[in-house]
């Protein structure tokens, strides 16, 4: 089994209720360097059905990467999160939180509940792209991840 990530098969999940984000994120990855695919959820039984292949997403791709939000309905990124890096089979996705808080203390549980990274949105349209395509660029082709 090799630990090499492979571009045509780099599977992202977006976890993200606001759809001008989502929009804008699909845009900066469709444009990129990289190939990958996107699935968007919009709230945070979405995302867990969908990492757990549950109901409608049983037969969907295990993603390599969850973009997180933190400020979700249903249940907030923070539950997702402290559930995702609890379970075992899911806990070595990495997660990048990607939200507008930057709140210390939504910085520090973040970290607490194991997010590989933390980022705030950029309010500026080309910064939000930029940042978007660097971290499919980071997580596709620099970093070994391990295998789905």
């Amino acid at each position: 089994m090799s630990l090499r990530n492979t571009p045509e098969t780099f599977e992202i999940l977006l976890v993200e209720d606001n759809p001008g984000d989502a929009r804008l994120a699909q845009e900066a990855l469709k444009e990129g360097r990289m190939t990958s695919r996107l699935k968007v959820v919009v709230d945070g039984v979405e995302a867990m059905a969908y990492l757990r292949r549950e109901g409608q997403y049983a037969g969907s791709p295990r993603p390599n990467l969850v973009l997180l939000d933190l400020n979700l309905p249903r249940k907030d990124g923070r539950q997702v999160l402290a559930e995702l890096k609890a379970d075992e089979d899911l806990r070595r996705i990495p997660v990048v939180v990607l939200t507008t808080s930057q709140a210390e203390q939504d910085i520090l549980r973040s970290y607490d509940l194991h997010a590989n990274c933390y980022i705030t949105k950029p309010v500026d349209l080309d910064r939000f792209i930029s940042v978007v395509r660097s971290i499919e660029e980071y997580w596709c082709s620099v970093v070994t991840l391990p295998p789905r």
